[in-house]
């Protein structure tokens, strides 16, 4: 097997792919040989058509994360569209949209929707995803957090908050499922342009790279890779990670 085909069969879930980094995660997930499950709130069929023009296999799920029944729902479709679950990528959350502020002026409405969509949703999912890879053998769970976690990002309390709780959920699940030869790991991604952000530049300035130890711009590029190799055999003894792809803005 090379690494063009290490995937190949997986059946792979990435909530929040339907553009952007998500949508850059199935994309190269698809070229390396896995089935994909694109699931998003937002049209899917965009993602599936260059998927499977590209050559590759995919179907797309509406999901809401925060939603039981509808995560519930996305992890029914995979296992009668592919037969089972091998890797769940918890990509979706609020983060776009948010906006700065001081602690003391955000909006407890949108606290409430951030926490619903970054911390209960993967948790959900992975709920949804347990029966079929237990029943499987095994698996693989990513979850997405945030290099702010590491740097602590001012005006950005209800976000930061979110992805450390991220870290933790990672570490203690690790624990807990290991048992059933489940892996989960974690990104740490740096401020990234893509789809969904580049409408919003005011969160990243020249501040934002001159901390890095690379000094450029993060695309999606540079993150798939790191997706691709946690969801391959490669890393079937890695569990409880958070790995940080972020430039060298924060080190730890």
């Amino acid at each position: 097997m090379t690494v063009a085909d290490r995937l190949r069969g997986k059946v792979i879930i990435i909530t929040g792919s339907a553009r952007g980094i998500g949508r850059a995660y199935a994309e190269r997930c698809a070229a390396e040989g896995a089935r994909l499950v694109v699931a998003d709130v937002i049209p899917t069929q965009a993602a599936v058509d260059a998927i499977t023009k590209a050559g590759g296999e995919a179907i797309g799920v509406a999901c809401d994360v925060s939603r039981a029944a509808s995560v519930e729902a996305m992890a029914g479709a995979a296992r009668q569209a592919f037969g089972g679950i091998d890797v769940l990528v918890n990509n979706a959350a609020m983060f776009a949209t948010i906006r700065f502020g001081k602690l003391q002026d955000l909006d407890e409405q949108e606290w409430d929707r951030v926490m619903a969509i970054n911390v209960k949703g993967p948790w959900l999912c992975v709920k949804a995803v347990l029966p079929a890879m237990i029943e499987g053998g095994g698996g693989k769970i990513i979850n997405i957090a945030s290099s702010t976690v590491y740097t602590g990002v001012p005006n950005f309390l209800h976000y930061v908050t979110s992805k450390g709780a991220i870290v933790a959920m990672t570490r203690a699940m690790a624990r807990e499922l290991g048992r059933h030869n489940i892996t989960v790991n974690a990104i740490a991604p740096g401020y990234t342009m893509s789809t969904g952000t580049e409408h919003n530049p005011e969160k990243v300035n020249e501040n934002t790279i001159r901390s890095r130890a690379l000094r450029r711009t993060q695309y999606p590029e540079d993150l798939v890779g790191t997706l691709a190799h946690l969801a391959s055999d490669d890393a079937n003894f890695i569990t409880g990670q958070v790995i940080s792809v972020d430039g060298g803005e924060g080190m730890h």
